[in-house]
Parts: C-alpha cells; sequence; structure tokens
C-alpha cells in the first residue's frame, strides 16, 4: 500500500483527488496539507499548515502537489531531501526547473512523475501530438482557459510545446521574432514552437495543436471542464502508484500509458 500526502487537499482538483486516494484500497491517505484546515482531519488524514510539517509530522511515501505555481517548486524539494517521492500536478514549472528536479532526485535516489494533465484524454492527445510532429513539418498550439489562470500557457500546453519541439522544429517562412508591426501576436515561443494562449470566460480547459501538410490540415484538440476534477483521479493515481520505480524525473503521463 503506498502511503500519500496530499497537498492542496482543499482545493477543487486536490480535495477531489485527496478523496480518491481515501477510498481506494490501494492507497492510504497518511496526510494532507491545507492552511486552512491545519490542525484538524481532512478526509480522514491529519492536516497540517506546510508540506515541512507534514515530512516531519508523519511517515508518507508519495507527495501529491495540487497547489500553486509559486510553491510547488519548494515543495518537492523538500520532499526530495527527505527521500520521498513527488507526483505533481501543479502547472507552471518551466524546462529550467524540471531539469533541476531531474538532477536533485536523481542524487536522492528518489522519483518525480510531474505532468502538465494528468487526464487521461490529455496524455492521448499529448501522445497523437508528438506522433503528427514526427511526420508533419508545420505545428503551432493554442491553449484556451478561463480568465483567472495565472500562468500562460497552462502546463498541458507548456509541456506539449517542449516535447513537440524536442522531437522537430517546426517549419515557418516567416521568423515569428522578426514579423514586422507586432511581433508578440504571431505568439509566444516555447522550444521553438509558436503557443497562443487565450483568457476568457467559457473556457475552461482547452489544448489544441495544429499541423499542415501542403494542403491539407490536422488538429488535434484536448478539451475539459475543469469544474469537473475527477478526470485527473485516474491518472494521478497512476502515477503515484508507478512513481515508486522511477528514479528521476518523468515528465508526462503519457510516458506512464
Amino acid at each position: 500500500m503506498v502511503r500519500i500526502c496530499m497537498a492542496g487537499a482543499t482545493g477543487l482538483a486536490g480535495g477531489t483527488i485527496a478523496a480518491a486516494f481515501a477510498e481506494d484500497e490501494r492507497f492510504e491517505l497518511v496526510a494532507c496539507v491545507a492552511r486552512s484546515r491545519a490542525g484538524e482531519t481532512v478526509h480522514g488524514a491529519p492536516c497540517f499548515a506546510t508540506v515541512a510539517e507534514a515530512i516531519s509530522g508523519t511517515d508518507f511515501d508519495v507527495l501529491v502537489d495540487y497547489t500553486h505555481p509559486d510553491i510547488v517548486f519548494d515543495h518537492t524539494m523538500q520532499a526530495i531531501e527527505a527521500g520521498r517521492r513527488v507526483v505533481i500536478g501543479t502547472s507552471g514549472l518551466t524546462a529550467a526547473d524540471y531539469a533541476r528536479l531531474d538532477s536533485a532526485a536523481r542524487e536522492a535516489d528518489t522519483g518525480v512523475v510531474a505532468s502538465g494533465n494528468f487526464a487521461l484524454t490529455a496524455a492521448l492527445m499529448t501522445r497523437f501530438s508528438l506522433m503528427a510532429a514526427e511526420y508533419l513539418d508545420w505545428f503551432e498550439i493554442i491553449d484556451y482557459s478561463r480568465p483567472k489562470k495565472t500562468d500562460a500557457p497552462t502546463g498541458t500546453a507548456r509541456e506539449l510545446a517542449e516535447r513537440m519541439g524536442d522531437v522537430k522544429q517546426p517549419k515557418y517562412e516567416v521568423d515569428p521574432a522578426t514579423v514586422k508591426g507586432e511581433p508578440g501576436l504571431r505568439g509566444g515561443s516555447v522550444n521553438g514552437v509558436q503557443v497562443h494562449s487565450i483568457r476568457m470566460p467559457s473556457y475552461s480547459a482547452t489544448v489544441t495543436s495544429t499541423f499542415a501538410n501542403g494542403n491539407s490540415r490536422l488538429t488535434i484538440t484536448h478539451d475539459a471542464d475543469s469544474h469537473s476534477a475527477d478526470i485527473l483521479a485516474p491518472g494521478t493515481m497512476l502515477a503515484a502508484a508507478r512513481v515508486t520505480e522511477i528514479t528521476g524525473l518523468v515528465r508526462g503521463l503519457d510516458r506512464l500509458l
């Protein structure tokens, strides 16, 4: 049985996922982290104000983090230094951040799984997009989310762009950085891939990768209601089970399918 500490246990996603861990006999939810409920019991587990307090106060195997971009890196480093394993469901970390976490995890002989999106449909969208990038030279990404989304692009779109750029650098007739007028209107470059982020009401969590080959186009879209956090639970639980076998960082739920 894998012992879980859930950071962000009172949030929309974290609360749903914590409840799923508490109900699944493969796992034991032994600690939660949420300042608003510190000193109380959440989903049957003691709740701490900080990850550091949870590390010193409980003996867990895996930290699952659904908190905030500003603190997830520190949470992960604290867990790695304590020899614990980590599943990162919080977006906002950069490729450089992940490189540092990979190095630290390898040095500590522990493992981390991170994914911009733990929905199984998002993992499949990523896999199919990476396949398409092998064969098609032209591709860009459009990232849609709600107005309150604090990071751009989303973790899903950032991870996808970084990995697609590793497969192949897309083709451009005009370098986006040299566009006349307002170069920023061509989007932002993530590992050489143009990403366009839209933040408006009515959107929730949508990422579209668009490809072209001559006069034909291919569009692959993951579209989900981010208010339905239950779609994240199966993938997060898969990662929590598999991270016990990993040394270093594995990025992308699709790598575990």
